[in-house]
């Protein structure tokens, strides 16, 4: 049976999903119980009430979250590694506020959107209103002018947002023909390898802290890499363990962005017996790397939308063209 697709929680949603989830295992409250007070949007219900059904059929949760779309694919890789450690509450914890500092990065992100996207609407209507009065366009041909940017805008918002969830929700382990293309794309690529990065230490930390053995935990780590070249070249990390190399050694001869700081603290933690601390600090490393990343995004991207819908103004004021195809002679 076809895994639901999980677009049902935003991303405030599931960080409150998954700090209840915490708090409720901290508390020993059976995860039955816990389900039973959780509140959800309405469109999650259906999706609430599937997972309910298998948890009380004997489903464990990493499986009943992604099968009835409540969790996503790296939710429930990590939920199935906290599982076999016995660190669910940590892992509970740590969702709930990388969901929630996404949410607040998002919020922070649309916020600064929502004037130069007014700004775009309005230019859109006022453009095309000197041909209008001046008898060169009728009411229809008025109307095209200022819908199809607004529809065409709409659409390739649409398919970003499609394609982005397709990869989000892609099966563990799926390799996607996008993957070279996406590395290639400036800030995107660099914050996709990042993200990946940090899934891939932050679950080691965990199920290492959670007396998790190497051996067990490096597998599961890399089945929650997305990214499909960079899980390939930690795939190799896995094999020189086995082999009887140290975590350190093991790296070294793998090339991914922050691969010095990398072997450093992985050095220090295992000299020091402090391996699964020296991985999470790294991995909180590699968040603030991505924080800056959405915080240039946060600032650029509306100075960048406001600069082209001034040039776009100006150079209609100047030449009388307007956004794009006029509609036909007979229609216009």
């Amino acid at each position: 049976m076809p895994t639901p697709r999980p677009a049902l929680l935003d991303l405030a949603a599931r960080a409150q999903l998954f700090g209840h989830l915490a708090a409720m295992e901290k508390a020993g409250v059976p995860v039955e119980r816990a389900l039973l007070s959780l509140q959800v949007p309405a469109r999650a219900k259906a999706a609430l009430a599937s997972l309910q059904t298998q948890i009380a059929g004997g489903s464990d949760m990493a499986s009943a979250g992604l099968r009835s779309g409540v969790f996503t694919q790296l939710d429930s890789s990590l939920l199935r590694a906290a599982q076999a450690s016995g660190c669910l509450a940590a892992v509970y914890q740590r969702l709930a506020e990388r969901y929630n500092h996404r949410a607040q990065q998002a919020a922070a992100v649309k916020s600064r959107l929502l004037m130069p996207a007014a700004v775009l609407v309005l230019a859109l209507f006022i453009q095309p209103l000197p041909a209008l009065v001046g008898g060169q366009l009728s009411i229809v041909g008025y109307l095209w002018d200022v819908l199809w940017p607004l529809l065409l805008l709409g659409a390739l918002y649409g398919l970003g947002r499609g394609l982005y969830l397709q990869r989000e929700h892609a099966p563990a382990g799926a390799a996607s023909p996008l993957d070279g293309l996406w590395a290639s794309v400036p800030l995107l690529g660099p914050a996709l390898l990042r993200r990946n990065l940090r899934d891939f230490f932050d679950s080691l930390g965990l199920m290492l802290e959670a007396g998790m053995p190497m051996l067990d935990a490096l597998p599961k780590a890399c089945a929650v890499i997305r990214h499909a070249p960079l899980r390939k070249r930690f795939s190799a990390v896995q094999l020189a363990v086995q082999r009887g190399q140290s975590l350190a050694q093991a790296l070294a001869s793998v090339d991914f962005p922050g691969h010095g700081l990398a072997l450093g603290l992985i050095r220090t933690g295992e000299a020091s017996g402090t391996l699964p601390a020296s991985l999470l600090n790294y991995a909180g490393v590699e968040t603030q790397k991505l924080d800056s990343l959405t915080e240039q995004l946060a600032t650029w991207l509306p100075r960048l939308l406001y600069a082209g819908v001034m040039l776009w103004m100006a150079y209609g004021l100047l030449t009388g063209a307007g956004f794009g195809p006029r509609l036909p002679a007979d229609l216009g």
